[in-house]
């Protein structure tokens, strides 16, 4: 009897742990991923959009990919005529909002690549949030010369998932 009390407790708590992970992951989307491939080892941009079709703020913390060793936000901005760089420790997309990397703005700074990037290649990047939840979203390598892509309706991300 006991045995079957702790049984049903620990069942319980496990689905509530899962309806919990699929609530806060809903409504965070990532649309039109792009990295610009630049040659040699220098730093790299990748830009995206992010949506947030809930009713929440979602709070981007970190992000991580595996050919990549650090991967940092940064914003670009023109001062007084003069462009600087700055890092980003973290980014609110405020409910039914978007927000937008693209160049000369935001951007997701990629550093020390860990393999040879060619235009044409994908690459995976983690975004993490602050309540726990996180995004892999598909990267598409694009030459310097290709420019951002149209904008789209098609997501190329998968759902938000707990860790």
């Amino acid at each position: 009897m006991k045995s079957s009390i702790v049984l049903s407790a620990a069942l319980a708590a496990l689905l509530s742990a899962f309806t919990f992970a699929a609530d806060s992951g809903a409504g965070i989307e990532a649309r039109d991923a792009w990295i610009r491939w630049l040659p040699a080892d220098i730093p790299n941009g990748a830009y995206l959009t992010l949506i947030n079709a809930g009713t929440a703020p979602r709070v981007l913390v970190s992000a991580m990919s595996p050919d990549f060793a650090a991967v940092s936000f940064h914003q670009t901005r023109t001062v007084n005529g003069v462009s600087e760089m700055s890092a980003v420790s973290n980014l609110t997309v405020r409910p039914q909002n978007s927000l937008r990397f693209a160049p000369g703005g935001y951007h997701i700074m990629l550093m020390q690549p860990l393999r040879a990037l060619h235009p044409g290649d994908h690459v995976p990047i983690t975004l993490r949030f602050a309540d726990g939840t996180s995004l892999q979203v598909s990267f598409e390598v694009r030459s310097a010369a290709a420019g951002e892509p149209e904008a789209s309706h098609a997501t190329n991300s998968m759902p938000a998932v707990r860790p």
